[in-house]
């Protein structure tokens, strides 16, 4: 039986931080598949669209991760894709926190999907995407931060604004 997992985010932009938990998921799980979840909380800075487009090309290294987008209950997209595991990253203690809601949630939801986390190493402990967006905005180098598609899809985006 494949071993499939989802590991689900906004990755508006994806950073090296995620990369890092995409990378050491491929390896653990027959198939992962990163999910840009549509969140309407929150204003995005790329397109759905363009996520999806950057996050291929940053892993098509990857011959076991899927890139797709879903707007609705991450429960739901497991069950459509028979995902059994979402992969999360922590960074600190406070991610935790707000993992572990979600996380109860989701068991109540489906209590067929479980969730893995995976502490992000320590040169990425600081990183989040809307970090990396304020530093591209004043023009400071971000080359090891993200992928270098994502540099440079930051760099015309930012010409454009």
């Amino acid at each position: 039986m494949d071993r499939i997992a989802i590991c689900p985010g906004s990755f508006d932009p994806i950073t090296n931080g995620h990369m890092d938990i995409i990378s050491r998921g491929s390896k653990i799980f027959d198939t992962l598949y990163v999910v840009v979840l549509q969140n309407s909380a929150k204003s995005s800075f790329f397109s759905v669209e363009e996520r999806v487009q950057l996050i291929k090309e940053a892993t098509q290294k990857f011959p076991n991760v899927k890139v797709d987008a879903y707007s609705g209950l991450l429960v739901d997209y497991a069950r459509k894709v028979g995902a059994t595991v979402n992969l999360r990253g922590l960074r600190a203690v406070s991610d935790f926190e707000y993992e572990m809601q979600i996380t109860s949630m989701n068991r109540l939801l489906n209590q067929e999907l479980e969730t893995f986390f995976i502490m992000t190493r320590n040169q990425y402990s600081f990183l989040s995407s809307s970090i990396v967006k304020e530093v591209a905005k004043y023009g400071a180098d971000i080359s090891e931060l993200v992928p270098p598609v994502v540099e440079k899809a930051l760099w015309e985006k930012f010409k454009q604004k």
